[in-house]
């Protein structure tokens, strides 16, 4: 039996140096990967992570308003249980919904089969 070990090289979903982002942006990952349920962590904790460093100060905004629905709704939105109710969409959550409509969308690249 082994016991869990970090991965030796960072995951490629990761920002190269977290420590270089702004507290709001390292806030905003921390709420992105701990959803509550683990395919809320992986999708939408996996495009945060790939596109917080680059994303412009109203994008930030946009982003914590759609972090601000309920994971339930989120689930159901980005895994394409339910479409998303026109009053709740925004242009982030929109880019959300097609990133994460992906195969694999969630799953670090180097966990990927090809």
């Amino acid at each position: 039996m082994h016991l869990y070990m970090p991965a030796p090289v960072q995951s490629s979903d990761m920002p190269a140096e977290p420590e270089t982002l702004d507290p709001r942006r390292r806030r905003l990952v921390f709420r992105a990967r701990h959803r509550g349920t683990k395919e809320g962590d992986l999708m939408i904790g996996g495009f945060v992570t790939r596109h917080i460093a680059t994303l412009t100060d109203a994008e930030v905004e946009a982003l914590e308003a759609v972090l601000d629905f309920p994971d339930v709704d989120l689930a159901d939105w980005l895994s394409g249980r339910r479409p998303v109710p026109e009053e709740c969409r925004s242009p982030m959550l929109d880019r959300l919904v097609v990133e994460c409509a992906t195969p694999g969308a969630g799953i670090p690249e180097e966990l990927r089969r090809p």
